[in-house]
């Protein structure tokens, strides 16, 4: 399957509990480097709606750079940069799945990427 944009991304989802609960976490065990990246840029888990909103124009903005099928779904590899509140926009990498039976992406995960 090859596609360059996310299919539906006008109504991504990104859940509070995704944001203050992993992406934002200094507690969480893998979610901590990324909260610490995030929070370089100007983030703060007390304005997680921030944060969502970035990511939902990142993945509208952003190139799929490969897609997988699992059995839970299909996972979309979004890259490109994300607006900060500091306008550093650094490039990351996000990975959001359409899952079975449904037509929404949600978002798996964030994470900062070197530019190809």
């Amino acid at each position: 399957m090859i596609v360059d944009r996310l299919p539906n991304a006008q109504h991504a989802l990104v859940s509070e509990e995704k944001v203050t609960d992993y992406l934002l976490s200094v507690d969480h065990p893998s979610g901590r480097g990324k909260a610490e990246f995030f929070f370089n840029f100007g983030f703060r888990i007390q304005n997680w709606e921030e944060f969502a909103d970035s990511l939902r124009s990142h993945c509208i903005r952003g190139e799929v750079v490969r897609t997988e099928r699992t059995d839970y779904g299909v996972k979309y590899i979004v890259d490109g940069i994300i607006e900060t509140p500091d306008g550093r926009n650094p490039y990351i990498r996000a990975i959001w799945q359409v899952d079975k039976g449904g037509d929404y992406p949600r978002i798996i995960t964030a994470r900062p990427i070197r530019r190809r």
